[in-house]
C-alpha cells in the first residue's frame, strides 16, 4: 500500500492561481476516487472566491507513489478569467509538491523535538466546528517547521495527520540535503519538488495540456481536469521514467 502526501498552492496569478490550486486539487482527489485510493484531507484553506490558499492531503493506494511521481512542480493555466470583460487571456500558476511517507526507520522524531499546539477548528464542517479543539498545530523546533491540520473531526485523528505531513517534510528536506552534499543523480528528482520551473501549462483555449520535460501535448481538458488522468500520466511515466543503462 503506498502513501504519498499531496501539497498544492497557488503561485503567481492572485485569485485566478487560488482557483487553479482548487481545480488541481480536485482533480487528484476524483482520480484517487476512480482509482479506489483512500483521500485524507489534512489541511484545505480556502478563500473568499473559492480559491484555495492551500490544500494538503495523504494519498494512500496501490500503485499511488508511482502514479503521482512526476506531478510535483510549477503547473501553468491560461485562460480567460469570468471577471475579464476585455476577453484577455490570463496566465496563473499553482504549486503541487508529491512528498513519499518516509519508513520509521528514515526519520526518527522524538516528542521533545516538538511543540504541539491545540486550537478550535474553523471554516466548513458543519455541526463539528467550533464545538471543541480538535484542530491541531505541529512545529518542529530545531528547523521551525510547521504543519495543521484541523479537516478531520477529533483531535487524535488531526494530530495522525499533522505528523504524518511533517514527517514527509522532514524526510524531503534530509534527501534534499543529502544531494547537495554529495551531488549525484538524486538531485535531479528532488529538485522537481522545489518548484523552480514549469512542468505544465494547460491552455483552456485550444483545450490543450502541454507537459514541457515530455515535450507531448494531450487534449480534452476538462476531462483532464474532472480526474481522468490514465493516459497522461502512463505516457508521462513511458516518456521520463529513467531508462536502465545497456550493458
Amino acid at each position: 500500500m503506498d502513501e504519498v502526501i499531496l501539497e498544492i498552492r497557488p503561485g503567481t496569478g492572485g485569485e485566478e492561481a487560488a482557483l487553479f490550486a482548487t481545480e488541481l486539487f480536485r482533480m487528484y482527489r476524483r482520480y484517487g476516487e476512480r482509482k479506489g485510493w483512500k483521500f485524507e484531507i489534512g489541511s484545505m484553506t480556502p478563500t473568499e472566491l473559492g480559491g484555495l490558499r492551500e490544500g494538503i492531503a495523504i494519498v494512500k493506494g496501490p500503485g499511488a507513489a508511482e502514479a503521482l511521481r512526476f506531478e510535483s512542480g510549477v503547473h501553468r493555466i491560461q485562460r480567460i478569467p469570468a471577471t475579464e470583460k476585455s476577453g484577455r487571456i490570463h496566465t496563473s500558476t499553482a504549486t503541487v509538491a508529491v512528498l513519499p511517507k518516509p519508513k520509521p526507520q528514515e526519520l526518527e522524531i522524538r516528542p521533545e523535538d516538538l511543540r504541539i499546539d491545540v486550537y478550535r477548528a474553523s471554516g466548513p464542517g458543519g455541526q463539528y466546528v467550533n464545538r471543541r479543539e480538535s484542530a491541531v498545530r505541529i512545529i518542529h523546533l530545531a528547523t521551525g517547521l510547521t504543519v495543521t491540520s484541523q479537516e478531520a473531526r477529533t483531535q487524535i485523528q488531526n494530530k495522525e495527520i499533522a505528523m504524518e505531513v511533517l514527517r514527509a517534510r522532514l524526510f524531503e528536506n534530509q534527501q534534499r540535503e543529502a544531494a547537495a552534499r554529495v551531488g549525484d543523480e538524486r538531485r535531479r528528482q528532488i529538485g522537481t519538488a522545489e518548484r523552480a520551473e514549469k512542468i505544465r501549462t494547460y491552455n483552456l483555449a485550444q483545450d490543450r495540456l502541454t507537459d514541457h520535460r515530455a515535450k507531448k501535448s494531450w487534449h480534452h481538458l476538462e476531462r483532464i481536469l474532472s480526474g481522468d488522468l490514465d493516459r497522461l500520466l502512463t505516457d508521462l511515466r513511458k516518456a521520463l521514467q529513467p531508462q536502465p543503462e545497456l550493458r
